[in-house]
């Protein structure tokens, strides 16, 4: 389990103890984007769900599940979140939305678990509020984009 921070040396899974970690300013981005039909991308973007405002409910509902990562990832610790933010982009190149949420603390530990959760969540709730009309929607590209902070230091994806 050599590199692997979340065993032991027995190999059993175990929080990691960052008490020893410098309190830092962190930050992390992750993407994620959820084609739909052209029609669905006509009634999100058009206001015309039945649901309500799709992307307001999914932002929200990403803010939600970045607060709520170290309930839901058994091994995440919980962290004081300074700012999340979620950013829904309709791309008619898709069709479909892509998201984008940023997440920033200072502590011993990134937020690239809270990042990717917000993400997620707020592609999930988009599904959620349009299955009705499109339940071939497909939910994809979900990745850490950025992490800055920490003794690891900044990574970009390419």
């Amino acid at each position: 389990m050599a590199g692997l921070t979340h065993f032991d040396g027995k190999g059993d899974a175990h929080m990691v103890d960052v008490s020893d970690k410098d309190v830092t300013n962190r930050v992390a981005v992750a993407e994620a984007h959820i084609k739909m039909a052209p029609e669905t991308y006509d009634i999100i973007t058009e206001g015309r769900a039945k649901k309500g405002d799709v992307l307001s409910v999914a932002r929200l509902s990403g803010i939600m599940g970045a607060k709520r990562t170290s309930e839901l990832i058994p091994l995440c610790h919980p962290l004081p979140i300074a700012k999340v933010a979620v950013e829904l982009t309709p791309d008619p190149d898709l069709p479909g939305i892509r998201i984008e949420a940023t997440v920033k603390t200072t502590g011993q530990t990134g937020v690239e678990m809270e990042a990717l959760t917000a993400a997620s969540t707020a592609a999930l709730t988009v599904y959620d509020m349009a299955k009705a009309v499109d339940r071939a929607m497909q939910i994809g590209g979900l990745r850490v984009v950025l992490k800055d902070g920490g003794k690891s230091g900044r990574y970009e994806a390419t």
